[in-house]
């Protein structure tokens, strides 16, 4: 589905950073771009959406050659089959929800309008059926991210109606959303994908989310890719047997006594653990660590479990 092998230098609050990347994407895959801020994920989705162009390389998508440099070749963004979600949303302000969420359904020939139908099943998807005549300057950020993402698969969706391959691109789609509607609409769009066929690349730093949603994983660090594969292949080292190692960020470091207490956010947990004077020394609140425990019998809960 689509082949890329893009430079292109970028200025990231690091410092200059030369993104050089190759990947090859299956029709039909769900995959995603993980790693820290300012490696270049969002570059990459926004030169496959043509809103970046790189300084050199070819993307092709679908058989089809959407970038090349040595023919001078740039297909538009609003010719290239896709649907996108932005960080920032970009949403028409003077388009009401369900407008929004239609203006994506609708075909680039403007000839074809998406039926009431379709998009009533998007905003009830998204949540958002009693927000349908509202205006994006009255929303949340959590409600623009969900009519941003129902927008986004609208688009994709019509895309196959007319039988063409359907690309979705999602930056970051679900950061603003507490836990519950987050876990409703990854549930959505999964469904969504697997129901048209869509290939869908997302961003995110949500390694649950990768591990729901993805079956392949592009790490990139400093512009290049590092690692790729599975999500249990990236991210679940080989432990010793009885060994668990999680990832965690320092909250706070208290002394009390000869000790010191760590809180720790372990995914959505906050934990406390012991630690000694020479490691609590070199730790500050917002450093990620990891932590290991010996756990040879471990006790297994579902989060109802009353004991």
């Amino acid at each position: 589905m689509i082949k890329m092998a893009c430079r292109k230098a970028l200025h990231a609050s690091t410092g200059r950073v030369q993104l050089d990347v190759q990947l090859t994407i299956e029709r039909g895959a769900f995959v995603t771009l993980f790693g820290p801020s300012g490696a270049g994920k969002t570059t990459v989705l926004r030169m496959l959406a043509g809103l970046v162009h790189p300084d050199s390389g070819t993307i092709e998508v679908a058989d089809n050659v959407w970038f090349d440099d040595q023919k001078r070749l740039a297909v538009p963004p609003q010719q290239r089959t896709l649907g996108m979600v932005f960080q920032d949303y970009a949403l028409f302000p003077n388009l009401s929800v369900a407008d929004n969420v239609a203006y994506g359904m609708t075909t680039a020939s403007h000839r074809k309008k998406a039926s009431n139908v379709e998009v009533d099943r998007l905003l009830a998807a998204s949540g958002l059926v009693e927000l349908r005549d509202r205006f994006p300057a009255s929303l949340s950020g959590g409600q623009k991210q969900r009519v941003a993402l129902a927008r986004a698969l609208g688009r994709a969706l019509q895309t196959a109606q007319d039988g063409k391959s359907p690309l979705l691109l999602l930056d970051e789609p679900l950061s603003a959303l507490d836990n519950a509607m987050r876990a409703q609409l990854q549930d959505v769009v999964l469904a969504l994908h697997r129901e048209y066929g869509l290939t869908t690349v997302l961003v995110t730093h949500d390694i649950a989310e990768v591990f729901k949603l993805s079956q392949h994983v592009f790490v990139i660090e400093a512009g290049r890719i590092v690692r790729s594969g599975s999500p249990s292949s990236v991210f679940l080292q080989q432990q010793r047997q009885g060994s668990l190692q999680l990832q965690a960020q320092v909250l706070a470091v208290r002394q009390e006594e000869v000790v010191y207490i760590l809180s720790l956010l372990v995914g959505q947990d906050i934990v406390e653990v012991i630690a000694d004077k020479e490691e609590a020394a070199h730790l500050h609140p917002g450093d990620v660590i990891s932590i290991a425990t010996k756990a040879f019998s471990p006790m297994i809960f579902t989060a109802n479990a009353v004991r």
